[in-house]
């Protein structure tokens, strides 16, 4: 997509990674219902005026809309008999109304959307490790700053580290785990230079941050190298990976729950274009990873116990398993209508943080300041 006009590119990713997401998403409630035995009236992706339309042999109508912004399945006798007037009570199809499902059956529905985004990650993780490569734990010097403590001590890019004090490292990680900690102290650096091992010694610089001084080597990281992977060793790095990118993010919105982080990171529909826009520019494998984890983002935040998400309606079927009988329809209703404005808030929350971050939002921020 490089060679497209740069808001050109960017609406055409946002519409392709939104619509394939949603697309997955949906397509799990519809196949659980189908399992289930529900009958499901229509599978739409986006809103709005319908740009194309259909029915298939089943009765299930199949509507894209105009405005990629989500979709939704309409479940057949998805309101209770209280809440359906008449005429649609006497339309119901007996034994395919999801209402008269049991409490395990209207769960599994409503949790195989999310179910079906961590699959989704999972298989988009797994066909990059199987074509381009997973990445590879290295310690390998990409660049040397100069006059840095690296520099003095002789070390060069191209080296490997394999020893810090006597103890192996292979990750890049375990070399700034060790050194933060020792400024000022020489530290023993066993290091791989042309097929020979060789130590040398280096005293880590000092660097404020805080009330804090860490440690500072002046290494920056050599380039990644890549394994391709069978499909079946692929497809468990892919689920392992999907697992932490969901406990990354769960940790991440807990940081910014108490306070511990800022809220730089929280973006809309404005913001996740942005980034697809960029993702499509660096190339298809860099697009697909933005989807991957674009996914579980969209799973986790549909599981999130708010009324309106799939995530409230497996907490009001929980409590109707423990009570042995529904909530009573106005705290229902007003659990829903409180999930509801807390969507609303969130969504203009966003939005204002994604407007926050054009040039020309923040020049007039400034000058009305």
């Amino acid at each position: 997509m490089d060679f497209l006009p740069d808001p050109v590119r960017t609406v055409l990713a946002f519409v392709v990674v939104l619509g394939v997401l949603v697309f997955i998403h949906e397509l799990g409630h519809y196949l659980a219902a189908r399992w289930r035995g529900v009958h499901v009236e229509r599978f739409a992706v986006g809103f709005g005026r319908p740009i194309a339309a259909w029915t298939d042999r089943r009765g299930t109508e199949w509507r894209v809309g105009w405005i990629p912004l989500g979709g939704y399945v309409k479940l057949h006798g998805q309101e209770t008999p209280e809440e359906a007037p008449p005429e649609v009570r006497a339309a119901w199809r007996p034994g395919e109304t999801f209402h008269e499902k049991p409490v395990r059956d209207r769960a599994i529905v409503v949790a195989a959307g999310p179910v079906a985004n961590f699959a989704l990650a999972a298989l988009l993780f797994a066909g990059i490790y199987s074509t381009v490569g997973l990445p590879q734990a290295t310690t390998a010097i990409g660049t040397v700053a100069e006059s840095s403590a690296a520099a003095r001590a002789g070390l060069q890019p191209g080296d490997e580290i394999v020893a810090l004090d006597g103890q192996r490292v292979t990750r890049f990680e375990q070399v700034q785990r060790h050194i933060r900690p020792r400024a000022g102290q020489p530290v023993q650096i066993t290091i791989l230079r042309d097929g020979a091992e060789r130590t040398v010694t280096a005293t880590p610089d000092g660097r404020a941050q805080g009330e804090e001084t860490l440690g500072v080597l002046g290494v920056g990281a050599g380039a990644a190298r890549f394994e391709r992977l069978d499909p079946l060793s692929a497809l468990w790095q892919g689920v392992v990976q999907t697992w932490d990118v969901s406990v990354q993010t769960l940790q991440a919105v807990g940081q910014m729950i108490t306070g511990s982080r800022g809220t730089d990171d929280i973006g809309g529909p404005l913001g996740i274009g942005m980034i697809a826009g960029e993702a499509a520019r660096l190339g298809l494998v860099s697009l697909i990873g933005f989807m991957a984890v674009l996914s579980v983002n969209l799973a986790l935040i549909n599981l999130f116990p708010v009324p309106v998400l799939d995530g409230g309606h497996l907490l009001f079927y929980a409590a109707e398993a423990i009570r042995g009988r529904p909530l009573p329809a106005r705290a229902q209703e007003m659990g829903f209508r409180a999930g509801f404005a807390l969507l609303i808030a969130l969504f203009v929350f966003a939005t204002w943080k994604d407007l926050q971050k054009l040039e020309w939002v923040r020049r007039a921020a400034e000058l009305l300041g």
